[in-house]
């Protein structure tokens, strides 16, 4: 049994992560914003809940610090938490406030968190990092026409995140692991209720790379997932 720490545990993507984890025998510790519904998710899966302003980077660091004396050095982190950018945020018509919402979320509230948890789990020899992303922050492929820059952008700089640790680490022959995924279309606040996917379909992937076998030296790490299978971004 491995503790997991799951974000965006309140709702949808990171809710299904965390029930999956959890069926599967793991200790799992949920953070989000929404009190009401993380209370709701913590009680459901019967799990410790943890509330963090994701937009104040200063705080996010402190409840992680937190967390981290309070529970252990997890084996699992899987950032699932993020926000859409307006559908109107053209890269020279977005504003500063919409940039700095959606990249403080999206991007610098996941540095502070593999920055300040991370760290513990590659000192420990021990962890796997699950970073949600999207198909949307591909440098090439379908998808890649521009608009929503803010959402774009920011989790282009989570892949990259994702490639640059992997490579410090390096690529799992130090204990640690670290992957984004594309959870594609899915039914979420975020996506909809008419996406093509349920969330717990658009879980999947993360849930996978959570639990799968490890060989050093030879299992894949550093890159987008999609559907169990790597995707070129």
């Amino acid at each position: 049994m491995a503790l997991a720490f799951v974000t965006g545990g309140s709702r949808g993507l990171g809710f299904e992560s965390a029930k999956a984890l959890k069926e599967l025998g793991h200790e799992v510790v949920l953070f989000a914003r929404d009190t009401e519904k993380l209370r709701q998710a913590g009680s459901q899966l019967n799990s410790p809940i943890e509330f963090v302003e994701l937009s104040d980077i200063a705080v996010t660091r402190n409840v992680f610090k937190a967390a981290v004396e309070k529970y252990g050095i997890p084996e699992i982190l899987m950032l699932a938490h993020g926000v859409m950018s307006d559908r109107l945020a053209k890269t020279l018509k977005t504003t500063d406030d919409e940039w700095r919402r959606v990249m403080t979320i999206n991007l610098d509230s996941v540095f502070t968190i593999v920055n300040e948890v991370g760290s513990k789990m590659a000192d420990a020899r021990n962890g796997r990092i699950i970073i949600y992303s999207a198909c949307l922050g591909r440098m090439s492929g379908p998808g890649n026409a521009g608009g929503l820059a803010p959402y774009r952008i920011s989790k282009a700089g989570v892949n990259a995140l994702v490639r640059n640790l992997a490579h410090e680490t390096g690529h799992g022959s130090r204990g640690l692991w670290i992957d984004a995924i594309c959870p594609n279309h899915s039914r979420t606040d975020m996506g909809g209720e008419n996406a093509p996917r349920s969330a717990a379909e658009g879980a999947a992937t993360a849930v996978w790379l959570a639990t799968r076998e490890l060989i050093a030296g030879t299992t894949q790490t550093g890159l987008l997932w999609e559907d169990n299978e790597v995707v070129p971004w």
